[in-house]
């Protein structure tokens, strides 16, 4: 088999996409215009005339190197699945270098390990219990067990999360199984107080819609009255502006916003996106006023049955951290979506392959430092002070300098490398 990885056109990478049936909404060209700060371009993989792999790749520069990080957020789009998976590889590695890249970033859409309702429920109820990974997944997927040792073998990093959410896209999520299910059958699955709170709702007049380009600045207001009461960093409202024109320019049903008023007020609001069989919850608002009216629920409950309706057989309710103890500071994330009655799923997270060793080694310290120190604002933004610390490593004795050891790498905050 010979490979070749060269640029295509948006078209022939949405067609490939809809061949497929689906793949990451992070993985269509659209993404690429939302992630205005990096550089992107879509990929095809040949064999011979037959196109049998895609995938958007986003470049960040290294100010004042002239080098960059190419990273594929859950992607490529490939059959992970197949023996000969890792052999597609070291073509991606080839093209990437010639365009400037010091390491390559990809994140397997293969999904390892699974944990149901009851197994996590069992699992939260256990004093002994903190992780996730401490729990006997219910089905272990033996394709991704032998990517997993393949990637390692080749000499991919893998980028482990050890707290908090992974840098990234996170490696555990939650969703929830559609196919051959009916609303009454999805609604049974639930748990009592999931159902208590989708009747309550409907009970008190919580009214849920979709709404348009002209009411994000309303959700944006709910959204940051959310983090406020969260503690985290919003985006700006532009942000979501160009991810509605984007991804509708691309296809007009590919995200919706929705939101749930209660007698004309505003309790909830939410972004829904779908690429053809896959339906992700991507970003949620809720106020702090009326919340014993359930809009959350309702409004998540819209959304789970709009997406079957469409003909997702996955609704996504995307990262979920692996804490399980009584204190974790995460653990109602995970008991608000183990409500809905779906299950953990753990992909095989994010590797990195250091093309400059040296380079890629420098930029791994001052990340970690940077985040020692608290003061990591975003991949690659890179202060002064940074840029001098990559420049001065890699004048160094660059092949003597070793690699940080597999595993041990410090979780970044989610703005760190957040696509």
């Amino acid at each position: 088999m010979s490979i070749r990885v060269q640029p295509i056109s948006a078209s022939e990478h949405l067609s490939y996409i809809a061949a497929r049936g689906t793949a990451s909404f992070l993985q269509t060209p659209s993404w690429g215009t939302v992630k205005s700060e990096w550089r992107h371009e879509s990929l095809g993989w040949y064999d011979g005339d037959t196109l049998v792999g895609a995938g958007l790749v986003l470049y960040r520069d290294l100010p004042k190197i002239g080098r960059s990080l190419a990273y594929l957020p859950e992607g490529p789009v490939l059959d992970w699945s197949s023996p000969q998976a890792t052999g597609l590889l070291e073509p991606l590695v080839t093209y990437v270098s010639g365009r400037g890249a010091f390491a390559v970033r990809i994140g397997p859409t293969i999904v390892w390990r699974r944990w149901g309702t009851e197994t996590i429920k069992r699992a939260i109820a256990d004093d002994r219990v903190t992780r996730l990974s401490e729990v006997e997944p219910d089905t272990i997927d033996p394709a991704a067990t032998r990517l997993r040792g393949q990637l390692r073998h080749l000499g991919w990093l893998p980028q482990h999360a050890d707290e908090g959410f992974a840098a990234g896209q996170p490696e555990f999520n939650f969703q929830l199984p559609l196919a051959g299910k009916t609303p009454d059958q999805l609604l049974s699955g639930m748990n009592q107080l999931w159902r208590r709170n989708i009747k309550k709702a409907e009970k008190v007049g919580v009214e849920v819609s979709q709404g348009g380009r002209e009411d994000l600045a309303a959700f944006h207001a709910l959204y940051l009255e959310t983090a406020s009461r969260d503690g985290f960093t919003g985006r700006p409202l532009s942000y979501f502006q160009t991810m509605w024109d984007a991804l509708r320019a691309e296809d007009p049903d590919r995200i919706r916003l929705y939101l749930a008023r209660h007698e004309g007020d505003l309790v909830a609001a939410t972004t829904w996106v779908r690429v053809g069989t896959h339906a992700w919850y991507s970003y949620g608002a809720s106020s702090n006023a009326k919340r014993d009216v359930r809009g959350s629920n309702a409004i998540q409950w819209r959304m789970i049955t709009d997406a079957l309706a469409a003909g997702a057989t996955v609704y996504d309710l995307r990262g979920i951290t692996e804490g399980l103890g009584a204190d974790d500071p995460e653990i109602g994330l995970i008991q608000f979506k183990v409500g809905t009655g779906g299950e953990a799923v753990q992909y095989l997270g994010e590797w990195d392959l250091p093309i400059n060793r040296a380079l890629y080694a420098a930029f791994r310290a001052y990340l970690d430092r940077a985040r020692y120190l608290g003061v990591a604002k975003g991949l690659l933004r890179l202060p002064t002070r940074g840029v001098r610390m990559v420049r001065r490593r890699f004048s160094r004795s660059a092949p003597t300098m070793p690699l940080p050891p597999e595993g041990v790498a410090r979780p970044a905050t989610k703005t760190d490398l957040e696509a």
